[in-house]
């Protein structure tokens, strides 16, 4: 994947998932000129599991450490261990055994909302706001949607390896925006970049032969200057 020179499409459908070793064989970052994420709503997606997640993020005792600082009743066993006097062990050992009681108690809940919580960060939406994903697809349209995606793709990548064939100094970053500054409408539309793409080929013609004119007159010019120094 590292080298290959087409477009590929990773696609996580409704309740599935992508792991730890799974991921990094299809992460994106391989080869992101042609490789690109996108996820059903439902799925989700992460090197760990949310139970994996908690395990390493939020280990029993800091559960513990918000446990008293959020429950009032362990706020209120606190503040009365702290005032009993030294030398009373028995009412010390008292509060201790209902701290550690309420503390049971809570373990459950403040594990199920911290599943939760590290549930959320593997959503789709959460995948798109830290840009592992390009775009969340539902499955009911990732049919047509990856038809025109496919179909821009062609169009694009092949004006894209043109523009660079005629200017070796333009990379593909650059190459696009040419072809997006001829186009005024949204970029992320496929369909709609397909058709502007079909519609405009002898425009976009032009400008490949524009830019080729200009490189070889840059090299042209080049050349004479270094003519001159010798």
């Amino acid at each position: 994947l590292r080298e290959y020179e087409h477009p590929v499409y990773i696609y996580l459908p409704p309740h599935g998932e992508l792991r730890g070793g799974s991921w990094v064989v299809v992460d994106p970052t391989i080869n992101e000129e042609k490789m690109s994420m996108y996820a059903d709503p439902d799925s989700r997606g992460g090197i760990l599991e949310p139970a994996g997640i908690i395990e390493v993020k939020f280990r029993p005792q800091d559960q513990l450490k918000v446990m008293h600082r959020l429950d009032p009743q362990l706020q209120l066993l606190d503040s009365e261990l702290e005032g009993v006097d030294g030398l009373d062990d028995d009412a010390k050992a008292s509060i201790k055994e209902q701290i550690s009681a309420r503390e049971n108690d809570l373990k459950g809940v403040y594990t199920q909302i911290a599943t939760e919580f590290a549930d959320l960060h593997d959503k789709t939406g959460r995948m798109k706001a830290k840009g592992v994903i390009k775009q969340a697809v539902p499955w009911s349209r990732s049919r047509e949607f990856f038809f025109y995606l496919a179909q821009r793709r062609i169009l694009e990548d092949d004006y894209v390896a043109r523009l660079k064939a005629a200017d070796d100094a333009i990379d593909t970053a650059s190459a696009t925006e040419m072809i997006q500054a001829m186009y005024s409408g949204d970029w992320e539309d496929n369909k709609a970049v397909m058709t502007f793409l079909s519609d405009s080929a002898a425009d976009i013609e032009a400008k490949i032969i524009e830019v080729k004119k200009a490189a070889v007159a840059a090299k042209i010019a080049s050349l004479q200057s270094e003519l001159e120094q010798l």
